[in-house]
């Protein structure tokens, strides 16, 4: 089974489910799931790489800094990812761990579409589903 992501409906922000066999997949929809609501992601070139790490005292927090990491990304830098391999999921002493390579390229609004700009990630409605074949997690986006 491949992973995917959809978007659900909410009234204010943007709220996504993404799955698949592994965390790691789970974790990179949610994450392709980020970048297409910024543009649309057939337009972007993978002509940069960047390795983001994130960690958390939990798979949430993990989440959380995961989605603030890509946010920040792209505040800082404009950077957009067309592909993303999330390498690793994994428990270090008290913390989880993330690490994951992103390719992609800086966001020109000559070449690439506008989507809707993601302030912040949140805690509210956040769920992971981690023991099942099918890992699940949904996540709401402050837009």
């Amino acid at each position: 089974m491949s992973g995917g992501y959809r978007f659900l409906e909410h009234v204010s922000d943007v709220f996504l489910e993404a799955w698949g066999p592994s965390l790691e997949e789970a974790y990179r929809q949610a994450a392709l799931a980020f970048y297409e609501v910024l543009t649309d992601p057939s337009g972007v070139l993978e002509s940069e790489e960047r390795v983001v790490e994130a960690s958390g005292a939990d798979l949430e927090e993990l989440l959380y800094d995961w989605i603030e990491k890509l946010i920040i990304l792209f505040d800082s830098e404009g950077f957009v990812a067309r592909s993303v391999v999330v390498e690793g999921i994994w428990r270090e002493g008290d913390a989880w761990r993330l690490k994951a390579m992103l390719r992609g390229e800086r966001y020109d609004p000559g070449r690439h579409s506008q989507g809707t700009h993601v302030k912040g990630v949140t805690y509210h409605m956040m769920m992971i589903e981690a023991n099942s074949p099918v890992k699940r997690i949904r996540v709401l986006l402050d837009i």
